[in-house]
């Protein structure tokens, strides 16, 4: 399929996609899974409680079995005690399974939501940035020109070089290369803007 192609003068070309990419078939069911996979993923695990088997004391008995009128008990480390072990605390990062993600999967769900975007026309292509962009104000502009303010920017490796500085300091705006974002990228910003270069990359983990 063909799609607009924009300069930073905002002149229009048409640019040949991968179908598979910008027109694909959307599974909503794939892209919610991939989405709690990856906040699951993501999600720090640092909290960690002392079991009772980690608690350092004493194991013997506090008092008698019987005789005392008091319920029955063992050591110290029960979790009913001050200073015992925790029941059901959190365990830490290690305890915790990491929820695989295929490639296909994080294809399938990349080309579901990139469609979605393009069929709400919240995808831009520019041109390679052939000259560096220096100054804060003047991305900002080009971003305000296109109505871009919040967006994901998909570049490839020399036009990233050339507008990095210029993006760091504006904010709701991330950038990237076609190897390094996420489905949780994509919906997290409202326009996806790619160069011509990086949808050429795109594409050819898709053939």
């Amino acid at each position: 399929m063909k799609i607009d192609k924009l300069s930073v003068d905002g002149k229009k070309q048409s640019i040949e996609v991968l179908d598979k990419i910008f027109s694909a078939k959307v599974n909503n069911h794939l892209v919610s899974s991939v989405i709690y996979k990856l906040n699951a993923n993501f999600k720090g695990r640092k909290a960690k409680t002392k079991q009772r088997n980690e608690i350092t004391g004493s194991t013997s008995k506090i008092y008698s079995q019987k005789g005392t009128g008091n319920a029955r008990h063992s050591s110290k480390k029960a979790p009913i005690f001050v200073g015992g072990g925790i029941a059901h605390g959190p365990k830490g990062e290690d305890k915790y399974k990491i929820r695989k993600l295929n490639k296909s999967e994080k294809k399938m769900s990349i080309a579901s939501l990139i469609t979605e975007k393009n069929k709400s026309n919240d995808i831009i292509i520019f041109e390679d940035f052939a000259n560096k962009i220096k100054k804060t104000k003047e991305m900002f502009e080009l971003l305000n020109k296109f109505d871009a303010n919040n967006s994901l920017i998909i570049a490839d490796t020399k036009s990233k070089d050339n507008i990095l500085r210029s993006i760091k300091n504006i904010p709701n705006v991330k950038i990237t290369d076609a190897n390094h974002f996420s489905a949780f990228d994509i919906i997290k910003y409202k326009k996806i803007i790619f160069t011509e270069s990086s949808v050429k990359e795109l594409e050819k983990r898709y053939k």
